[in-house]
């Protein structure tokens, strides 16, 4: 039997809290955690209007827990708090009107997976900030950023969107094995702790 991924579930909204939790305690990929468990959790999902100062101070707290990924399901989001969120190494964002049942699940067993969850709109948003940052602070100054090859860029890329390992395989025409040897090239090579950690780096530093 597939083991169920525990997950914890934060909001200072009781109902939403109840909204979030009755989508997920049916499913049996999950393991809802009540407060008392929060140790336990392999997955938090942050569940907020928008992102602000006290939601930046628990996606911190959580950021400093090594045992649990965080994502947050939120109402609105700007450029600000979405770059706040990498900050924090957050590695799935959702929109609260699209979180219905199969896609919270998803993300969850995608967070747990170590890979990183990002509607297009999000990552073309981040993208184009990092990038303005990059123009105006490196560019000037005649420092470019040549870290990643292509093809790690190219997969980078794709775990941004939220793809697997078999999907990245398919759509790359490489084999899985390849692909997990690149990504682990990455991440050691730049003493990253896992896919969504190396995701966030690369965005910090504009170089997808």
């Amino acid at each position: 039997m597939t083991t169920r991924v525990p997950v914890m579930v934060y909001t200072e909204d009781p109902v939403l809290r109840a909204g979030v939790v009755h989508q997920l305690r049916p499913r049996p990929e999950v393991e809802v955690l009540t407060a008392q468990e929060e140790s336990r959790a392999s997955v938090s999902l942050v569940v907020v209007d928008e992102v602000d100062d006290d939601a930046a101070r628990l996606l911190r707290r959580l950021q400093r827990a090594s045992t649990t990924r965080t994502g947050v399901i939120v109402r609105r989001i700007d450029r600000e708090s979405l770059q706040t969120t990498v900050d924090c190494e957050v590695a799935a964002v959702i929109r609260r009107g699209e979180a219905n049942q199969d896609r919270l699940v998803s993300a969850v067993l995608a967070l747990a997976n170590g890979e990183a969850v990002l509607p297009g709109d999000l990552l073309a948003t981040l993208l184009d900030h990092v990038g303005r940052m990059q123009r105006q602070t490196l560019d000037p100054n005649g420092i470019t950023l040549s870290t990643l090859t292509p093809r790690e860029a190219d997969m980078l890329r794709l775990i941004a969107d939220g793809l697997g390992t078999a999907e990245i395989a398919t759509r790359l025409s490489y084999s899985e094995r390849t692909v997990k040897n690149i990504l682990h090239g990455v991440t050691t090579r730049l003493h990253l702790r896992n896919r969504a950690h190396a995701v966030g780096y690369v965005m910090r530093h504009g170089l997808i």
